[in-house]
């Protein structure tokens, strides 16, 4: 598991490879990630926006924006959580992604949240050591 914490806010991400979704023989490899949205703070907040950005084993970096997560723009009120899952294919057997929310106090106030840095890493390629 990864965790970041920014603003009372705190974000987990439990990122797993999903081997009847891949096809490495056809350079494509499927992770799923479910992420963990805890309100530690003492005021309500909004997620209004994602922003993703997803390297792949050569480097090659794509970078997703869009609003809300999963179709939901989720109001969290402090001690509250809000968790989804979403997935991610890459040309390569291992990556990483980050990234940041973006937030919106009652009052209007905007602000990132850190997504933490997580590794996508589908074992392929490594041998098993006994």
């Amino acid at each position: 598991m990864y965790r970041a914490t920014t603003r009372g806010i705190e974000v987990q991400v439990t990122p797993r490879f999903l081997t009847e979704r891949s096809s490495p023989e056809n350079g494509y490899y499927f992770w799923a990630y479910t992420i963990e949205i805890t309100n530690r703070g003492p005021a309500p907040v909004q997620l209004k926006t994602r922003h993703w950005k997803i390297t792949d084993a050569h480097g090659k970096l794509q970078e997703v924006r869009g609003a809300g997560v999963v179709g939901e723009t989720p109001t969290l009120e402090p001690g509250e959580s809000f968790e989804y899952t979403s997935g991610v294919p890459l040309p390569t057997p291992s990556g990483f992604m980050t990234g940041t929310y973006g937030m919106v106090t009652a009052s209007g106030e905007g602000f990132d949240i850190e997504i933490p840095a997580f590794s996508l890493d589908s074992g392929q390629g490594k041998r098993t050591l006994n």
